[in-house]
């Protein structure tokens, strides 16, 4: 019975018709491939925060690297995290969920920030629902040649 409303779904999918999953979808496709590809280029620019001021004492005194080149590590990853999401949500969706996730334990142990890690333990859901959306709507060649 699953199956078959599966199949029903990517028929519908396929026909063009926008279903509220396509357009859930297609929303959260956007936001997770927009937003860490911005958030990853702040991190060379610092327009919107001292990125520094976010890392945890607990972490900066175990990497043999300074905080401003962490931050640009960081920055390169979010952007890479951007781009999977655009060409592989499935993966991407759950690359992001993961990242959200070690963001969250260095704000817990930097013992501020706690709305801000309460924001993104919310956006781990949404990424983990991205991942599953995009299990019957996206469209790469390999999901439905």
């Amino acid at each position: 019975m699953a199956e078959a409303l599966r199949v029903d779904t990517v028929s519908v999918h396929r026909a063009g018709v926008p279903t509220p999953g396509r357009r859930a979808f297609r929303l959260l496709h956007f936001a997770f491939t927009l937003v860490p590809f911005l958030a990853g280029i702040d991190k060379f620019t610092g327009v919107l925060a001292r990125w520094q001021d976010y890392l945890s004492p607990h972490f900066a005194r175990i990497l043999p690297i300074a905080p401003a080149t962490l931050m640009h590590l960081v920055g390169a990853v979010e952007i890479t995290a951007g781009f999977l999401v655009a060409l592989r949500p499935k993966i991407g969706g759950y690359v992001v969920a993961a990242w959200l996730v070690a963001i969250i334990v260095n704000l817990v142990l930097l013992g501020a920030h706690y709305d801000v890690a309460l924001r993104d333990f919310g956006l781990v859901f949404a990424s983990l629902a991205l991942a599953r959306l995009a299990q019957v709507y996206d469209l790469s060649p390999e999901v439905h040649e």
